[in-house]
């Protein structure tokens, strides 16, 4: 009969060791943790922006506007990923 109270008293122990960690880990407060914070956005003055916006509010007659005209050919190189003076050595050709 030893035997088995003292597997009894081990098991008990054993539960009562698993209960009481169980308790302390779910009462304890962990910080969450703090995203990094972003970096502050600051856009940079874009020239060809302010031109291409400007020709957007033209609509139509920006069709006849010359500096217009340059600015999406300007845009289009740049899409198409050709060098600016490229597009000038043409010209000069």
């Amino acid at each position: 009969m030893e035997g088995k109270t003292l597997a009894r008293i081990g098991a008990i122990v054993f539960v009562a060791f698993a209960i009481t960690a169980t308790v302390i880990e779910l009462t304890r407060d962990e910080d969450p943790a703090r995203p990094a914070p972003a970096p502050a956005f600051a856009p940079s003055v874009d020239l060809l922006r302010a031109e291409q916006r400007r020709c957007q509010q033209l609509g139509e007659a920006a069709v006849r506007d010359a500096e217009c005209l340059a600015v999406w050919a300007e845009t289009r190189d740049r899409f198409l990923g050709r060098a600016a003076s490229g597009a000038a050595s043409r010209d000069e050709e």
